[in-house]
């Protein structure tokens, strides 16, 4: 399973990059594997993703706005389902991924040193 993020990397509104930004560190930070991919730099990636969102998800007279998230193929969200998502706990479950990451610990030896 692939979380694919799709950005716009030259975008006029401080909104859309504030979005980009709150979902690509959210996945960074909890180490969730993602792929970016730049709607602005690929014109067959925008239309792949313009003709992948559901109808209802899509404004009535402009293009969608980045970002968009989907796992594969398979359509997860716009910013405003990641941040319920995210304030109900269920990112995971919106991501479409069985659970969080396991984080692998490297334990590290130490000397305890008290001073009398």
């Amino acid at each position: 399973m692939v979380i694919k993020v799709y950005v716009a990397s030259s975008t006029g509104s401080l909104a859309v990059k504030k979005h980009q930004q709150a979902v690509v560190g959210f996945l960074e930070a909890n180490r969730i594997d993602f792929q970016e991919v730049d709607i602005t730099m690929l014109e067959e990636q925008r239309l792949w993703m313009y003709r992948n969102i559901p109808r209802d998800k899509q404004p009535e007279k402009c293009n969608p706005l980045p970002p968009q998230i989907f796992n594969n193929d398979r359509y997860c969200g716009d910013y405003e389902d990641f941040f319920l998502s995210k304030e109900n706990n269920t990112v995971f479950a919106f991501l479409g991924l069985s659970s969080q990451p396991s984080v692998k610990v490297s334990e590290c030896a130490y000397t305890r040193t008290t001073l009398f």
